[in-house]
């Protein structure tokens, strides 16, 4: 997956917002503030929010190959050493390998080390442009490995290798974590059930009963609060399942849209 650049972020932000908007507008002006409004009202917010989380996902993507191939990197440049090769020669023989993502980026290294940059700016520049945690961590290690006077391929070699206990950590943490993301969908679920089951027993007579402390005139009424009750639990639970999976409240909005999608369809077609 491409590396997605701010700008195209902030662009594809700034449009969405500007479609959610005219989505608002021609619903207001063709059937008014009413129920009918609040279809509008959630196309517009998936206006906004699927954008965003698509993003999000294919960065989140693109970070992760890179993470992953690093200590594949890194493994490549010892044996090169072993074989005689200067630090620059290796970095240009790694390059010609596939490493996803990370082959464009040792490209743009060797191009900046063969025009005369040194290999501590060709390193600081690599970690400015992939901007992952763990090259952000890695990078600076081994460039205070080589101002020690150290043999700087020496160092990638465990560098490597803490990458990979890194990455299984990560890997384990998630594992456990995915449980307690299930548990908020299962809570979906249950709230999606509890609210059919009640229409279709409970909330058959009761117009004009105050609910909530509002007079409901109607049935139409009650499904307005209780599809927006859905859609604010759809949607601020995903932010809680990305924060609790990935350790980022914009990586749960993949998990939002999915909630308020599967909220808004379950309270369409089964009331």
């Amino acid at each position: 997956m491409p590396k997605i650049e701010k700008r195209t972020k902030r662009t594809a932000v700034a449009v969405s917002v500007l479609v959610a908007a005219a989505i608002i507008m021609f619903g207001y002006f063709t059937v008014g503030v009413n129920a009918g409004l609040d279809d509008f009202v959630f196309f517009a917010l998936l206006a906004v929010v699927s954008p965003i989380a698509l993003m999000n996902y294919i960065d989140y993507r693109w970070r992760k190959s890179v993470d992953e191939h690093l200590p594949d990197l890194f493994r490549s440049i010892v044996q090169a050493q072993e074989t005689g090769m200067t630090l620059p020669a290796a970095l240009e023989e790694a390059a010609k390998r596939d490493y996803g993502p990370l082959s464009t980026e040792l490209r743009k290294m060797t191009v900046q080390i063969s025009w005369g940059a040194s290999f501590e700016e060709a390193l600081l520049s690599f970690a400015r442009r992939v901007g992952t945690v763990l090259s952000l961590r890695t990078v600076p290690l081994i460039i205070e490995a080589g101002r020690s006077g150290g043999k700087v391929e020496k160092v990638f070699d465990p560098m490597g290798k803490f990458i990979q206990s890194t990455l299984m950590l990560e890997r384990e943490r998630k594992a456990q974590t995915r449980p307690y993301i299930a548990i908020i969908y299962v809570a979906l679920f249950v709230f999606l059930f509890t609210i059919v089951i009640l229409f279709k027993t409970f909330f058959t007579n009761v117009e004009g009963v105050p609910l909530f402390t509002m007079p409901t005139t109607s049935l139409t009424d009650l499904k307005r609060i209780f599809l927006h009750l859905t859609l604010i639990q759809g949607f601020f639970g995903g932010l809680v399942a990305g924060k609790m999976g990935e350790g980022s409240i914009s990586a749960g909005l993949k998990h939002s849209l999915i909630m308020m999608l599967l909220g808004y369809v379950a309270l369409r077609f089964f009331l």
